[in-house]
């Protein structure tokens, strides 16, 4: 049995929830979204929550369960909050600005990089150092994120690069002469 997804999922205050077979939509101030599930599983709503159980005993169906409980979650926590993360670029002449709605980084190569904003996404920089992602999918939110952290990882010697805000890097010793 799963632990998680027993736990029915409450619809917050705001958003309206729509479930008709195997899809669910949610619309609220962040935005609109939709799934759609295989069917080893069943939806339902009652009294303002969203109940998920599998429809059969089967191994695939019981790992269906709770990951649909937690995407259906995800999403209607997105449509009524969403989702944020935060990067840090550290480095000497390492910076981000954004213009129009494309994210320009300057990161020691010898061009600029240049990310196009995906749609449902916006990204805000502040003082050129600090970027902070944010959209109603938490997937596509921590996508952008990885692919922007991408450009320039964090390196072990000097700390230079982009890296989360929480993320802590293992510095590692110098040469020694």
């Amino acid at each position: 049995m799963s632990r998680v997804g027993k736990n029915p999922v409450a619809v917050p205050a705001g958003v309206e929830v729509k479930v008709d077979g195997m899809t669910v939509r949610a619309k609220g101030k962040k935005g609109e979204q939709s799934v759609t599930f295989k069917g080893d599983i069943a939806l339902a709503l009652a009294d303002g929550k969203v109940s998920v159980k599998p429809t059969s005993d089967s191994k695939q169906a019981r790992m269906m369960w709770g990951t649909a409980r937690n995407t259906v979650k995800n999403m209607l926590r997105g449509v009524s909050d969403g989702f944020k993360t935060e990067l840090e670029i550290n480095g000497v002449g390492y910076r981000a600005n954004v213009e129009g709605k494309t994210l320009v980084l300057q990161l020691g190569y010898s061009h600029d990089v240049r990310y196009p904003m995906p749609q449902g996404i916006e990204i805000k920089v502040d003082q050129q150092r600090a970027i902070t992602i944010s959209g109603a999918n938490r997937q596509q939110v921590g996508q952008v994120a990885a692919e922007i952290r991408g450009f320039r990882p964090p390196e072990p010697y000097k700390g230079k690069g982009i890296k989360y805000k929480d993320e802590t890097i293992l510095r590692k010793e110098g040469k020694k002469k």
